[in-house]
Order: C-alpha cells, then sequence, then structure tokens
C-alpha cells in the first residue's frame, strides 16, 4: 500500500507562503503598529507626508534597479540628484535660464554621468562599485565649486561680490508643491504622479519587452547572454544612463520642493534609495531586482521613518532601524529560497 504523494508537506507551504507574503504581512503588521502607537500616523496628511517623502527616494531606487538588473550598482545616484538640485537652482538664479532649460539641463547631466560610468564599467573594466564612487566623489567636489561650497538661493551674493538676479520659475516650483484634488482636497503630490508613471514605465519596460528580459538574462549570465548575441556592453550602459537620468530627475523634483539650491539636503538619498532598491528583493518572494517591489521598498521605508519620527524616535537610531530592517528582509527571503529549493 502506497503513500499519498500527491500533497506537499505542510512546511514547505509555509514556507512558500512566508516567501512570498511574508515582507506584505510585515509591511502591514508595521502600518497597524503605528497608526496605534503613533496619534495622527493613520490620518490622510501623514499618508501625504509620506507619499511625497518616498516619491524621490523611489524614483532614485528605480534607477538603481536598472544596474541591478544587468548585476551591476550605482553609488554615483545620491551625488547626480544633488548635482541636478544644484544645476538647476545655478541654471534660474545665476543664469537665469527658464525651467525648461533648467530641467533638460539635468536630464542631459545625468545621461552624461551614466554614460561615463557605463563607459568606465564596460570599456575600461573598472569594476562597477569603484567607477561609481569615483564618480560619486568627483560630483559631490565638482557641485560646490561655483558657488564656493554655498547653497544657491533667489537674492543670493555670489562668489565675485555681486548678486543673483534670477528666480525659480513658478513652472518649476510646481513640480515639487502643487498637489491634485483626489477625494480629499490638494492631497497627492505631483511628485506622487512622478513616481507613479515612472515606477510603471520602468516595470513594462524590464518585464515586458525585449530589450528588458535581455537585461535580466545579461545579469543572471551575462557570458550566456552574450553568446546568443546580446550587445552586453550596450546594455550595460544603457542601464547607468537610466540610472543617471532618474536620479537627476530626483534631484530636479527636491529642488522644486525646497525653492533653493541646498547642498546637504541630498545626504540621505543614496543610503535610503539602496535600501528600497534591495527591500524589493524581498517582496512577492521575488529573489531579483524588480521595479513593483523597489516601489514597495521606498513605501517601507517611508513609512518605517514617518512612524520612528511621530513616535519621537531619536534621528540617530533611524539609519540602524534601517539597516537592521534590510538584514532581516533579505536575510529571511534568501534563507527561505535555499530551503525551498533543497525541498526542506
Amino acid at each position: 500500500m502506497s503513500a499519498d504523494t500527491t500533497n506537499k508537506p505542510s512546511g514547505t507551504d509555509l514556507i512558500d507562503f512566508a516567501i512570498r507574503y511574508g515582507f506584505i504581512s510585515l509591511l502591514i503588521g508595521l502600518v497597524i503598529f503605528f497608526s496605534i502607537a503613533a496619534e495622527g500616523f493613520a490620518g490622510p496628511y501623514s499618508a501625504v507626508f509620506i507619499f511625497q517623502s518616498v516619491s524621490i527616494t523611489g524614483i532614485l531606487a528605480l534607477g538603481v534597479t536598472c544596474t541591478l538588473v544587468v548585476d551591476g550598482f550605482d553609488l554615483s545616484i545620491g551625488s547626480v540628484a544633488t548635482s541636478a538640485l544644484m544645476l538647476s537652482s545655478y541654471l534660474m538664479v545665476v543664469s537665469e535660464y527658464g525651467a525648461v532649460v533648467a530641467v533638460l539641463g539635468c536630464l542631459a547631466m545625468g545621461a552624461g554621468v551614466g554614460f561615463v560610468n557605463g563607459l568606465l564599467i564596460v570599456k575600461f573594466k573598472v569594476p562597477d562599485l569603484l567607477a561609481t564612487l569615483g564618480m560619486m566623489f568627483l560630483l559631490v567636489g565638482l557641485q560646490r565649486i561655483p558657488t564656493e561650497g554655498r547653497s544657491v538661493a533667489v537674492g543670493m551674493t555670489l562668489p565675485d561680490g555681486t548678486v543673483a538676479e534670477g528666480v525659480f520659475s513658478p513652472a518649476f516650483l510646481a513640480l515639487g508643491r502643487h498637489r491634485l484634488d483626489f477625494f480629499i482636497e490638494n492631497l497627492i503630490p505631483v511628485s506622487v504622479i512622478f513616481l507613479v508613471v515612472i515606477a510603471v514605465l520602468v516595470w513594462i519596460f524590464l518585464e515586458l519587452t525585449r530589450h528588458g528580459r535581455l537585461m535580466y538574462a545579461i545579469g543572471s549570465n551575462e557570458r550566456a547572454a552574450a553568446l546568443v548575441g546580446t550587445n552586453v556592453k550596450r546594455y550595460k550602459i544603457i542601464a547607468y544612463m537610466i540610472s543617471g537620468m532618474l536620479a537627476s530627475v530626483g534631484g530636479i523634483l527636491l529642488a522644486a520642493r525646497l525653492g533653493r539650491g541646498d547642498i546637504a539636503s541630498g545626504n540621505n538619498l543614496l543610503l535610503d534609495a539602496v535600501a528600497a532598491a534591495l527591500i524589493g528583493y524581498a517582496v512577492l518572494g521575488a529573489a531579483k531586482p524588480n521595479a513593483f517591489g523597489t516601489a514597495i521598498g521606498a513605501l517601507f521605508v517611508g513609512i518605517l521613518l514617518q512612524g520612528l519620527t511621530m513616535m519621537n524616535a531619536p534621528y540617530y537610531t533611524q539609519d540602524f532601524v534601517k539597516g537592521a530592517v534590510l538584514v532581516i528582509a533579505l536575510v529571511f527571503t534568501f534563507a527561505l529560497s535555499g530551503r525551498r529549493g533543497r525541498g526542506t
């Protein structure tokens, strides 16, 4: 009499459920906890602040995701975003150009930085971490030179003693400050719409197009992808150009929100964006870089920071909590995936 082997062991069912829905359950549990523990967390204005805070981080994280897909990594995104912040402010306030020139100039700068990063990696064989780290330091120094380390603001005194006469275009400021009437008056910031649109476009590109599938193939096995005729070098360069352009979009939105070129305002962008992109590995058990997981990861980081802030947690503990959650999520996901793969 043979044993019935048609049903999977209950332990395997639990592991599959934990891999696929464990992180989403954690996110829901976090929202419930902060809603109870922090007064006002569940209100609409808290939600607006969370969405607005994650919009820029999420856009940068989507750029990182594109480089992770091709088995790369971009450490320069934070400095690219801050450079776009400073460049757009400088073009309008000091050079007195309009919003269109400022935006196009920043996008060109981001694409150019990504192109150089890609060339260093694929042509000169510089490891991606070293190439993008070098670019990060280069941009951090370069963005300070025109103003001798000062932030850019309307009416500022320039290094030569003259006063800047330009102003921020109202249309430009609307990119970061305008909110759309949706259910509740002035609830949805325009920057959140940018995040949603960009996330959908990146998801479609990576998941539903031939080019996206080839990029995943490169990240999975670069040699095999090259043997079937894929132009590996071109796709890697494109991935870093996408990352640079999305980072510059984040910098533009940050400048539009602040209304000044605050040189220190982008200090945490790199860490938060990288955390969001890596947390995306754990969403729905993907175990790979993906646009949907990255967007959820950015939302998770925003909820975590907002909740800790509203509970009056010391600011110096927030990076520790983010790091702990990131490590736990990734270890949890990959450890369970390994167990499932071994059939235990």
